[in-house]
């Protein structure tokens, strides 16, 4: 006869009665979240669906908002992660003030941020006017200003993801290169970068969903021009005054992009059982 296993801790724990004290807000808290997902759900016009979703203004602000959110992530990438591997791995004096200041936009309402833009990039900016005089460059009201404004709100989240990555890395790989002889520069990019690699991909998904779903600095700075600067959390704004079908059908798709990306990073949060 075989006995059964003794019942570990994890799985008596799972195994644990909830206090009823705790389960009624925890499902109060649970509809309060998605209650309204499951309103959006079912005032959907699902018979006119496909209609509305071959629109011309819809695929345009579709279009818009996938090249600029790739064009943002691309442009974190290129200065979010040497800054990530700069808090990582370099001790400085001010080294706390730099993170704090970086984490900055992950709190700061969006419409603030759009307004420190136009400060800075502006044509009568600090460094617009430059811009401007110097190479006729513009960038506020342009499709770069919104690439603009969607990395500025989104490369925190590359960047914590990144410097969280680095810090969990095993030096010995990078000091074993150094002993081999190979250079900074080879050891970063032949060592260090495979290492934090899943870390680098998961914040760029993250980046790319912050920059996606950015609205308050996009259209502060860049302004809501069809064609130009208008993307979907701008068309769902302007929308939702003369055409609430039409903002319902751009919510969905914003709504299957976010579930579909959380869906995609589980595993990066969520220890499998």
């Amino acid at each position: 006869m075989v006995r059964p296993g003794p019942v570990t801790p994890s799985r008596r724990s799972r195994h644990r009665r909830v206090p009823i004290a705790l389960l009624i807000p925890a499902g109060l808290g649970l509809a309060f979240l998605v209650l309204p997902l499951a309103g959006l759900l079912i005032r959907a016009p699902w018979t006119t669906l496909p209609q509305r979703l071959a629109e011309p203004g819809v695929l345009t602000a579709l279009r818009l908002s996938l090249q600029t959110a790739t064009l943002a992530t691309l442009l974190c990438l290129a200065l979010g992660v040497p800054l990530a591997w700069l808090l990582a791995r370099v001790e400085f004096p001010g080294r706390r003030i730099v993170r704090a200041l970086v984490t900055v936009p992950l709190v700061l309402p969006p419409v603030v941020g759009g307004i420190a833009l136009l400060l800075v990039f502006g044509r009568r900016g600090i460094l617009g006017s430059w811009l401007d005089q110097t190479f006729g460059i513009t960038l506020p009201f342009t499709t770069t200003g919104v690439v603009i404004a969607e990395a500025f709100v989104a490369m925190p989240f590359l960047i914590i993801a990144v410097e969280g990555a680095l810090r969990g890395a095993d030096t010995r790989y990078e000091e074993a290169a150094a002993t081999l002889g190979a250079r900074r520069w080879t050891t970063f990019t032949h060592v260090t970068l495979p290492l934090v690699a899943p870390g680098i991909a998961a914040g760029a998904v993250l980046c790319w969903a912050r920059a996606l779903g950015e609205f308050g600095a996009t259209i502060t700075f860049a302004g809501n021009f069809p064609g130009r600067t208008q993307t979907m959390p701008l068309a769902v704004y302007l929308a939702l005054e003369t055409d609430l079908d039409a903002a319902i059908v751009l919510s969905l798709i914003l709504l299957v992009v976010s579930v579909t990306i959380l869906a995609a990073l589980r595993d990066k949060w969520i220890t499998s059982p």
